[in-house]
């Protein structure tokens, strides 16, 4: 089964991919610009059609592909280049990538989550013994959690992310039908007898229907926890507490994918793990790529705003190389750290 789930997240990779330059193409044919080639994969072409103006290939490398337009790195004489574009046309292309791998992955939740039938709601509906929260000027049974320091609170799985470390805060409750402020409320975790971890004590098990609209609301906030957690990491890589001999490049990603359908016990769940990573996949991709980095999207986009901002101050137009070989130099950096990134993949496959 292994060969048939490194299959299924090769051809994950090759949707990824092709969503986001049908982003970047979509956006550029809306704004009118000229697009040359449109491609999905990199390497020999196992397939190559030109249809009006741009020309469709499938390659044979599924890890990459193109939205090659006019007037992309260099100046043109085309009024439809990319180039001669407004501001605003070109930074409507270029986030239309990011912003269709975003939609992948919220997507993908949203079809993850279609067979809930029931979610857990935010409303206590026990204690653990010993529980110090528990009295009538703090916590009760049967209190729903209406938000926490400010931030509504729609499901029990909001309460996970919102309480997550041992502090004060400002809660507010749904008691008998009112709300109940308890200000500065210091919550900490402990061990209870019986139990392996730490809590703070309260447990919760009333279960509602999940409609739709639960249903919509807790995928939009996976969708927020996935990029609150690649902020964590960026977070640590930058602080050193990772190297870059800890980043997976499609390789690695490709091993994940197929390790973890092996680890399931049913097909199905299988699936259901490999789409749930696929989804964190295509959400991790629309924030990396918006990093303002040279030849990333995010970075064209930021020395676009620069180019916009210098050319309001001073009144004349830079000359679009500047630009390009700022792209260029970023472009040669970013494959030398793919191929240091695929290569330290390949080495830990081999050591096992």
């Amino acid at each position: 089964m292994t060969v048939v789930y490194v299959i299924v997240a090769v051809l994950f990779f090759g949707v990824l991919v092709g969503i986001h330059e049908l982003g970047h193409f979509a956006a550029a044919k809306a704004c009118g610009v000229r697009v040359e080639q449109f491609s999905i994969g990199m390497g020999p072409a196992i397939f190559k059609k030109k249809k009006g103006e741009t020309e469709y290939s499938l390659r044979v490398v599924p890890f990459g592909g193109y939205c090659a337009m006019t007037g992309e790195d260099g100046a043109s004489e085309d009024p439809r280049a990319f180039i001669n574009q407004a501001h605003w046309k070109r930074i409507l292309i270029l986030v239309a990538g990011s912003f269709m791998n975003f939609l992948l992955g919220f997507v993908i939740v949203l079809l993850l989550y279609a067979s809930v039938k029931a979610v857990i709601a935010p409303v206590i509906t026990e204690f653990m013994p010993g529980c110090p929260y528990e009295s009538a000027d703090g916590l009760q049974v049967g209190d729903r959690f209406y938000s926490i320091n400010g931030r509504r609170v729609r499901l029990q799985s909001d309460i996970n992310r919102f309480l997550d470390e041992d502090g004060s805060y400002d809660l507010v409750l749904i008691r008998g039908g009112e709300k109940v402020r308890l200000d500065d409320y210091a919550l900490s975790r402990r061990s209870y007898e019986g139990e392996t971890g730490q809590y703070f004590g309260f447990r919760f098990g009333a279960a509602e229907e999940a409609t739709f609209g639960i249903k919509l609301r807790q995928s939009w906030a996976t969708t927020k926890e996935f990029v609150s957690l690649i902020w964590l990491s960026l977070g640590e890589l930058v602080h050193g507490r990772v190297g870059l001999q800890d980043l997976s490049g499609p390789v690695g990603i490709v091993d994940l994918m197929a390790e973890t359908g092996e680890q399931a016990e049913t097909t199905s769940d299988a699936l259901r793990g490999i789409f749930y990573l696929g989804a964190f996949i295509a959400v991790n991709l629309a924030v990396m790529n918006m990093l303002p980095i040279p030849a990333l999207d995010g970075g064209r986009v930021f020395l676009l705003l620069v180019t916009w901002l210098i050319e309001s101050v001073t009144r004349k137009k830079l000359d679009p190389k500047y630009e390009g070989a700022i792209h260029t130099a970023g472009m040669v950096l970013l494959l030398a750290l793919m191929a240091f990134v695929m290569f330290n993949d390949i080495f830990k496959l081999i050591r096992g």
